[in-house]
């Protein structure tokens, strides 16, 4: 997928679709979700990543690809809610477990040191400096942990948010130059 730039997306390649796979799966083991339904909605969950609203667009996408492979209808929108509500900003809340373990899943890859490698990736991607991507630790980043769903969720990205939070305290330490200030007495 790319963006505008004609940049590759490497944030949101295929290595995030399997990571967000897997990690659905491995909650969806212990929660005792549908995994079929939960395989194939990671599987397509960023299938219109290029688009404006891609969870809504995605959804509809998902549903042609789901038509033309004959899966029944039940399936087709238990899949799509979990696409139209897996993203932090579509507006759409998960209904059902499986629409809350996708959400979660995407919001675990967006932390801890992965979250931060991808983030800054994604910022490498749209030309953001520095402090614009650290701007998106305050808007959202450090707030994913508060929005998961499942105990399952929450217990994985307890250790995540704790290094995203450590990384953000240092690296505004280090922007700020407090890092300095405290290590050399420039008062002269």
């Amino acid at each position: 997928m790319q963006n505008k730039n004609c940049i590759p997306e490497s944030s949101h390649d295929g290595a995030h679709t399997d990571r967000v796979k897997r990690i659905a799966l491995f909650i969806g083991k212990i929660e005792n979700a549908d995994l079929k339904v939960l395989e194939k909605a990671a599987e397509l969950h960023d299938v219109a990543r290029d688009l404006s609203n891609h969870a809504i667009e995605g959804a509809k996408m998902a549903r042609e690809i789901l038509r033309s492979e004959r899966y029944d209808e039940d399936f087709i929108e238990r899949v799509a809610h979990c696409i139209e509500s897996h993203a932090f900003s579509s507006g759409i809340k998960p209904q059902t477990l499986e629409a809350k373990i996708l959400s979660d899943a995407d919001k675990l890859d967006a932390m801890g040191a992965v979250g931060v490698a991808r983030t800054f990736l994604f910022s490498g991607e749209r030309g953001r400096t520095i402090e614009d991507t650290i701007a998106h630790f305050d808007e959202k980043l450090l707030k994913l942990y508060n929005l998961l769903y499942t105990d399952t969720a929450k217990r994985l990205a307890k250790r995540r948010h704790e290094f995203m939070v450590e990384f953000y305290r240092r690296i505004k330490e280090e922007l700020d130059l407090k890092d300095a200030e405290a290590r050399f007495d420039i008062s002269n």
